[in-house]
């Protein structure tokens, strides 16, 4: 999937165009380059070479002819890029947004028990509030930032076009074919954390919008031109102006947009690491053993020999509370998960800014953040239904005690100085957020090189949602 960011905290993602050298010369002594092949090979495709001329104009929308040429040389000049043959043609619909929204593509029915716990997930990271519904802030950031997806199910690409007339823009088609690319190659890996879903994206995602990215330098360069760094250009389809195009929706939750936009930002510099250790053999032996955790895609050199430490949380409830029955009861949220509760409530210091990496959009790196070993989120709740009551217990392990002493000391100041918490029991490590959409009772306790933060809504109520070691 690709993003296009509206807002200008995040900007639009960087496009920078390109273009390519020749294909490989005849093999056969009735065939002759630029000839159409007698077989499928690196960097044609359905009739069209990657550095062929085509005749595209979008200002007025793409007939059928129009598209086919466009995605057959796109397909082609990805091939070249990534030095991978397409063994299918994939295939493109282009619709509205509003056609998209009405399609529900993330989102299906779930469980009042998993709304439920749901909720809690991103209540913990101290992003989404009592206030609003997670599901709605979702549907908002989905709504209106995605430019366009592939669906493994179907073997498509759907391109979301904010123009009257369907218009396709060559940086997204691109990343999407690169996707198609990896289906038909890799596959995808199923994933049971949040986490951990990132760190394969940090691969699938970076792997794609590295390519688009070098893909775009081509085009940048021109036909007559090399890029950067010495690949020849190439005469490309302009974009679509989308200064007349619009979002719309609801606002995004730029706390939920930072967290699942990481693998975007920081993917394309882990691919790229990859790519100098070992070349695209490297990248492709990297599906094979796909990262384990964001801080491995967030710091490329902890990739592949740091693992995630192992986080254990007893259940020490009692009074009524209890853990949710759903499929994966608890969660994972990782160092992303850290970094983006700093940041959104501004206390990630130079977190977050534009990064001087070419290849990563944002830096995602805190000092509060950068010890993280692994987490575990469990999510409770007291009754069910409009009487339910609900808290948390989320354990973070660290690389060394004297890390996770930083983390909780950072935890605890921003509680108090950003959302008003008040301290109950400083010795105790009990604070209370009195009011607003955060209100409620916390329990930070440090042992070692291990966190270990209660919520509740009561101060009262946290030793029965987690009752400390004895």
């Amino acid at each position: 999937m690709r993003t296009a960011v509206a807002a200008v905290l995040f900007a639009a993602m960087l496009v920078l165009a390109g273009c390519s050298a020749p294909a490989a010369g005849p093999t056969t002594a009735e065939w002759a380059y630029p000839d159409d092949p007698p077989t499928d090979r690196l960097g044609w495709e359905a009739g069209y070479w990657y550095n062929e001329s085509i005749a595209v104009n979008q200002s007025d929308g793409l007939d059928a002819a129009e598209r086919e040429a466009l995605v057959a040389r796109t397909m082609a000049r990805v091939e070249r890029i990534r030095g991978l043959e397409f063994r299918e043609s994939v295939s493109v619909e282009v619709i509205s947004r509003a056609e998209y929204r009405n399609r529900s593509v993330f989102g299906h029915e779930r469980s009042a028990e998993y709304e439920a716990w749901h909720e809690q997930v991103w209540e913990a990271p101290l992003l989404v509030g009592e206030d609003r519904a997670v599901s709605e802030e979702f549907d908002a950031l989905y709504g209106g930032a995605v430019a366009g997806y592939y669906s493994p199910s179907s073997d498509q690409i759907v391109i979301v076009s904010d123009a009257d007339e369907p218009q396709i823009h060559r940086a997204t088609l691109a990343h999407e074919l690169v996707h198609a690319l990896q289906d038909q190659h890799f596959g995808f890996a199923g994933s049971r954390y949040r986490d951990l879903g990132l760190a394969h994206r940090g691969l699938t995602e970076g792997d794609a919008r590295y390519v688009e990215i070098l893909y775009e330098r081509r085009c940048a360069a021109g036909a007559n031109e090399t890029t950067e760094d010495g690949d020849p250009g190439w005469n490309c389809v302009p974009r679509p102006d989308r200064s007349g195009g619009s979002s719309g929706g609801e606002p995004v939750n730029s706390g939920l947009f930072a967290y699942i936009y990481q693998p975007y930002a920081d993917g394309p510099a882990f691919v790229h690491n990859l790519r100098q250790r070992g070349g695209w053999e490297a990248v492709n032996a990297a599906y094979d053993h796909r990262p384990h955790s964001t801080e491995q895609t967030i710091h490329p050199d902890r990739y592949p020999d740091e693992q995630v430490a192992f986080v254990e949380v007893p259940d020490r409830t009692s009074d009524g509370w209890e853990r949710f029955e759903v499929n994966t009861p608890t969660e994972r949220l990782g160092e992303t998960g850290l970094f983006v509760m700093f940041w959104y409530n501004d206390y990630a210091g130079d977190g977050y800014r534009t990064s001087d990496d070419p290849f990563s959009a944002y830096n995602y790196t805190a000092a509060p953040a950068d010890g993280w070993a692994g987490d575990r989120l469990v999510p409770y709740h007291k009754g069910t239904g409009e009487d339910a009551e609900y808290g948390y217990v989320w354990a973070i392990r660290f690389d060394s005690a004297s890390e996770a002493d930083e983390f909780a000391r950072a935890y605890r100041t921003m509680l108090q100085l950003r959302l008003g918490a008040r301290t109950v029991d400083a010795r105790a490590g009990i604070y209370r957020i009195p009011d607003g959409p955060f209100a409620d009772a916390f329990r930070v306790d440090r042992d070692g090189d291990r966190v270990v933060i209660t919520n509740a809504p009561t101060v009262d109520q946290l030793t029965d949602v987690h009752a400390p070691p004895e």
